[in-house]
């Protein structure tokens, strides 16, 4: 199913960490083409069981949902879908980082 969605950072330190990497930075642009695919579909990512999500994106942002969208060179995006009304869809992004600091993050 895909679902449209309004891309949004989840704070505003988070916005401004990507604003600022250089604009040719490979994880820069890589992010842009998720924040595009999200916005076509909020749906873009792979799923993560409730059981998996980290408590503290739970405690933090009291979030009940956790999407995994896989950047280049093993880089992960982590992204919650939630609405302001019964219409739009917001996916709300929470953090990217590389392959081994989400081992860490999801403890395998």
């Amino acid at each position: 199913m895909i679902k449209p969605s309004k891309v949004v950072f989840i704070s505003q330190e988070l916005e401004d960490s990507f604003n600022e990497l250089p604009s040719n930075d490979f994880l820069k642009k890589s992010i842009i083409r998720a924040i595009r695919d999200l916005n076509r579909n909020a749906f873009a990512g792979i799923h993560v069981p409730k059981r998996l999500i980290p408590r503290e994106y739970i405690q933090k942002y009291g979030i009940n949902n956790l999407w995994k969208y896989d950047l280049p060179k093993g880089w992960r995006l982590l992204y919650t879908v939630t609405s302001e009304n019964e219409v739009e869809l917001i996916s709300a992004i929470l953090d990217w980082f590389d392959h081994k600091e989400y081992e860490r993050k999801f403890k395998y």
